[in-house]
């Protein structure tokens, strides 16, 4: 690329501002370094127009990597990610690109290179003019190009400088390059731009740099956090899991934590093994190790890339020869400065494979330039990682930690230590004080305890299990006397190792009544040894077969009563019954007499209330069956009133009814004859008097002929409906019908519906009551004709009432009640199904409907007697069953099941009736679903 002075016309045409803003841009749109260099180099390439644009950074050993490139349709090989060797650029040229920001600019056609160094040495700051020295290139350099395909080439480089210290000596951080296979001329301007767009990445490498350093220190802060919280949790130090932390923190393989005072060892990953002379010791307790660590200062940290490569390791890197570890962070762990321990971590050694730009041998390089950049491919074994500063860094901060932690715990265990003798103390000095306040307390704490409760048997249970293990005895009991021979062994508490004697009696030979009688006198009984105690043979066997060798009695006074013996045992071996024991024993007694008397007088009380609960519940079920007995008679009465009632105005009626019934055909005939005797008249007479004629314009004769049969068939009628009605108010009242016998249901229930025919039907405020049947074939049924008839008039006319207050709620609702009737499958039972799509009820208002005097009508509209009735004729009087089936605004429907035969009633069957869908019904009745439409 040939530098010239002349602008041409592109440059005249074209904004560099412009393009350096848009460059700039997208430069700055990421602070990630890989998409900045990327986008540097394509802007780059497609500004110049040149064949490949790459980055050229250096490594520590002076040779560099391409890490980014753009080339314009592969007219030049890639580059990117090939290394190449520190000689491929001279120290010296290094050292301009540093000192004097020299760019260079080759023309391989004309053997020249342009040097335009930023920075004057002379002035001591940077030229205002892109200034060019000539001068011819080197032969070698020429070569170099030539075989990369290269004809002109264009080098700026690229400084790095740390922002964080002001004083710091810019660095040569890499090369901004640009090839081409063709001759190409760099015009002033475009050096320029050039110059500063690799200013632009100085900077965004900088900004790269200091995001990275942000993220590596919230990144160490968050590990030092977590160990910090692992290592501070006293009394639970999470020493393991802190090790493994820092380590993975490290990047490390494994590690160890030796702390020196307890020597304890926490291991984690791969570790050294010492030869079999030394295996028994640990690597910290080894000579060589503890002398090395004998030289570490406070605060110091040994960062070891290549263990191997260390002369104060020899010796123990024999232990290291069996794993893969090369590098080694020592931070030794100082309280002050003493020495409490140290951690060590360990890196291990990794192969690595490095790409070259041709094949790299040093020997040539230094006579030959690079004639081949074929990709040749470097293996290296054994590479050790090279601990960063960052590393150390974080190792000094995570020691700090873990010295503050050991320290702690230390500190911590010696005041636990501390605590345990000064609680041993204190202990043992208020020994002899709880000794004597404990029988006090005892005495207070038991009689608190049977205090709180009446029951007899607690208050015994509470007396045994609280004495013996104040007593320390091995077994304690008490013993109840009891008249023939029944006294015995009523409550105990042992240790669990010798057998029960709960229930056992003593030989009445053994305990002759003065035994009785010097208790009841407040003897109290300790016998130390049984095998030494003077006592009968018989009451010493019977001690030795329970196992006791020792036992203390004292008698429960009850008044003038002894009511039973408090008793202790020791079984393992004889005892000395101390006076403290005895007057605890003594104590004790007297407050189970008190409880023991206090019991049994809330016994008795409990019974008498117990009794007179009972006769109050049998009083109130007495009552209760009266109101029953009272409701039904009322009901009774008031149906059979109603049904004589019924009777007589049917009766009544019938006589006249009868009459005028039985004389209208007379009254039709007689009518017809002088119907006809009339006509006759006027046909023989046409010429009437005139009075005559006067009469019969006056009272239409003709008009009468013809009206007067009508009204005659209309009498007729009028008296079908009369005696029909009669024949329904004597069917449904069934006086005549009394007994026990075949009806049919149909005729009941169509009875009833007209008797209610006129709240059927509609009126202005109200629209009418739609009745649907939907009838079987039913036989005839056994029942109580004239109580069935009143079951549906109580449940049809509460079907009645509901549909009237929901129709003064809805205006177009349309008021309906289904009735339904089925046979049973088996042809043992009949279901009446009546349904009315009315408000319905509440599952609160369900539970309670056959309830008697339970109503929801207004005061005067209703007894709450009709349902409750119902339910006892039903249920009751013909052994079936009715239940409700309601939701609220579902409408509301009774299922009512009778049996055919009256010995099997359907309440009394072995399966759940109540099941209204069961398996007995051929099938379910279809429910009309009721609409408002």
């Amino acid at each position: 690329m040939a530098f010239t002075n002349q602008p041409n016309a592109w440059e005249q045409s074209f904004d560099p501002q412009s393009l350096l803003h848009r460059m700039t841009d997208r430069i700055r749109r990421s602070l990630e370094l890989e998409e900045i260099l990327a986008a540097t180099v394509a802007e780059v390439r497609s500004f110049l127009g040149t064949d490949r644009v790459m980055v050229y950074r250096f490594d520590r050993d002076e040779s560099g990597e391409v890490i980014a490139e753009s080339i314009h349709e592969q007219r030049l090989p890639s580059l990117l990610g090939l290394h190449f060797p520190a000689n491929d650029i001279p120290e010296y040229a290094r050292e301009m690109f540093v000192t004097l920001q020299q760019r260079s600019i080759v023309d391989v056609a004309n053997g020249k290179i342009g040097l335009s160094p930023l920075y004057s040495p002379q002035i001591n700051e940077s030229t205002a003019t892109e200034n060019i020295y000539y001068r011819k290139v080197d032969p070698c350099h020429l070569q170099y190009l030539t075989a990369m395909g290269v004809q002109s080439s264009l080098v700026i480089p690229i400084l790095h400088r740390d922002l964080k210290q002001q004083s710091a000596k810019s660095q040569l951080w890499g090369l901004l390059v640009s090839h081409h296979s063709e001759s190409r001329t760099i015009a002033p301007w475009e050096l320029k731009l050039l110059q500063q767009v690799t200013d632009q990445v100085e900077i965004a490498i900088a900004q790269s740099n200091l995001l990275s350093q942000t993220r590596l220190q919230q990144q160490q802060q968050t590990i030092l956090n977590q160990v910090s919280i692992l290592l501070h949790q006293l009394p639970t130090i999470q020493l393991q899991t802190a090790l493994e932390t820092t380590i993975a923190a490290l990047a490390g393989t494994g590690g160890r934590l030796y702390i020196e005072h307890s020597r304890e060892l926490y291991l984690w990953g791969e570790q050294p093994k010492l030869p079999y002379e030394a295996e028994n010791i640990a690597l910290e307790q080894h000579p060589v190790w503890q002398n090395w660590m004998g030289d570490c200062k406070p605060g110091q940290v040994l960062a070891i890339t290549d263990l191997y490569q260390e002369a104060s390791l020899r010796v123990l890197a024999l232990a290291f020869k069996a794993t893969k570890i090369r590098g080694i962070l020592l931070i030794p762990l100082h309280n002050r400065q003493k020495f409490i321990g140290v951690f060590t971590i360990f890196r291990a050694e990794f192969d690595t494979e490095i790409l070259w730009a041709g094949r790299c041998e040093q020997n040539q390089r230094q006579q030959l330039p690079q004639l081949s950049f074929d990709i040749w491919r470097e293996e290296r074994k054994g590479q050790a990682l090279e601990w960063k500063p960052e590393d150390i860094f974080l190792g000094q901060a995570l020691g700090y930690h873990f010295s503050m932690a050991l320290q702690q715990q230390e500190m911590y265990q010696q005041v636990q230590a501390l605590n345990t003798n000064l609680e041993q103390r204190v202990q043992e000095k208020t020994a002899e004080l709880e000794k004597s306040l404990m029988i006090t307390k005892a005495i207070a704490q038991i009689t608190q305890q049977i205090g709180s409760t009446l029951d007899l048997e607690t208050i015994l249970q509470t007396i045994v299990r609280e004495v013996r293990p104040l007593l320390n005895c091995d077994r304690v009991l008490i013993f109840q006397i009891l008249p023939e021979s029944n006294s015995q062994v009523i409550v105990e508490q042992s240790n669990g190792k010798y057998p029960s004697v709960l229930g056992i009696k003593a030989p009445e030979e053994c305990f002759p009544d003065e035994y009785t009688r010097l208790y009841l006198q407040g003897r109290v009984r300790a016998i130390h040894n049984v095998y030494t105690a003077n006592l009968s043979g018989c009451h010493q066997e019977f001690l030795q077969s329970m196992q006791v060798q020792a036992n203390l009695i004292i008698p429960i006074k009850m008044g003038m009563q002894l009511w039973g013996l408090l008793i202790a045992h020791q079984c393992d071996a004889p005892r000395d019954w101390q006076d403290t024991e005895i007057e605890l024993m003594l104590q004790l007694a007297d407050q189970a007499a008190i409880a023991i008397q206090q019991a049994q007088l809330y016994k008795q009380s409990q019974a008498a209330e117990t009794q007179a609960k009972a006769k109050a519940q049998q009083l109130e079920q007495t009552l209760t069956e009266l109101k029953h007995t009272q409701t039904q008679l009322i009901q009774t009465e008031k149906m059979s009133s109603l049904g004589q009632l019924v009777a007589g105005i049917a009766h009544e009626i019938n006589n006249p009814v009868n009459f005028i019934y039985g004389n209208l055909a007379y009254a039709q005939d007689y009518t017809q004859q002088l119907l006809q005797l009339l006509q006759l008249y006027q046909s023989r007479y046409p010429q009437r008097d005139r009075e005559i004629s006067d009469l019969e314009t006056a009272i239409d004769v003709d008009f009468v002929a013809q009206d007067l049969p009508k009204i005659i068939s209309s009498m007729q009628i009028g008296a079908d409906r009369i005696c029909s009605i009669v024949l329904s108010l004597r069917n449904f009242s069934r006086l005549d019908e009394a007994e026990y016998k075949p009806v049919d249901l149909h005729e009941g229930v169509d009875n009833t519906l007209l008797i209610l025919q006129h709240r059927l039907k509609s009126t202005v405020d109200f629209p009418g009551v739609q009745i649907l049947k939907d009838y079987g074939d039913l036989p005839s049924i056994k029942c109580y004709a004239g109580q069935l008839n009143q079951v549906f008039m109580n449940v049809i006319s509460n079907a009645i009432d509901a549909l009237q207050l929901k129709a003064d709620k809805e205006t177009f609702f349309q008021p309906s009640i289904c009735i339904s009737t089925r046979v049973s499958a088996d042809n043992s039972f009949v279901l009446i199904r009546i349904a009315d799509n009315g408000p319905g009820m509440t599952e609160e208002i369900k539970q309670r409907i056959f309830d008697p005097f339970f109503t929801t009508k207004p005061v005067g509209k209703g007894t709450g007697l009709g349902l409750a009735i119902s339910y006892q004729i039903i249920v009751e009087k013909h052994g079936g069953i009715i239940e409700c089936i309601s939701e609220v605004d579902q409408g509301t429907e009774f299922w009512i099941e009778l049996p055919l035969n009256p010995q099997c009633k359907v309440n009394n069957l072995s399966f759940n009736s109540s099941l209204l869908n069961s398996k007995r019904w051929k099938g379910k009745t279809s429910f009309h679903k009721f609409t408002n439409a």
